[in-house]
């Protein structure tokens, strides 16, 4: 397999780019996050999203914890080749940790950031089964 178009993508200065998740079907964003090379790689030969996370320092299967994984269906990138947009397939409707549909459920409104939508599940329950 050819890797050629992984040249072509402007990585930052720690070597990655923002990745970000839209519904495939309804459009509606759900999240971002960090991918590398190597994330994004495994992203595109596991046909599911693989990002960097930053604060352990390692790959994220999204999903390995929450059992709520993103099926890629396609992966675009912008015009100036610094941002990877994934249409993806959101097992378990939740992207968000919290237990949101999206990580972007608060609206400014009236200088206040205001949630507009409320939890599909409490992430107590997601992340701390037993």
């Amino acid at each position: 397999m050819s890797y050629e178009w992984l040249t072509q993508i402007k990585w930052n200065e720690s070597g990655l780019i923002p990745a970000i998740a839209q519904d495939y079907q309804t459009g509606e964003i759900l999240m971002m996050a960090w991918m590398n090379s190597e994330s994004l790689t495994l992203t595109i030969g596991e046909q599911r999203a693989i990002y960097w996370s930053r604060s352990r320092a390692k790959l994220w299967r999204k999903g390995e914890e929450s059992g709520h994984i993103q099926k890629l269906h396609e992966i675009y990138i912008d015009c100036d080749a610094d941002v990877i947009l994934l249409k993806v397939e959101q097992i378990g409707g939740i992207a968000c940790h919290t237990g949101h549909t999206s990580c972007f459920y608060r609206k400014l409104i009236d200088n206040k950031w205001i949630a507009i939508s409320t939890p599909l599940k409490d992430s107590h329950d997601i992340y701390h089964k037993g």
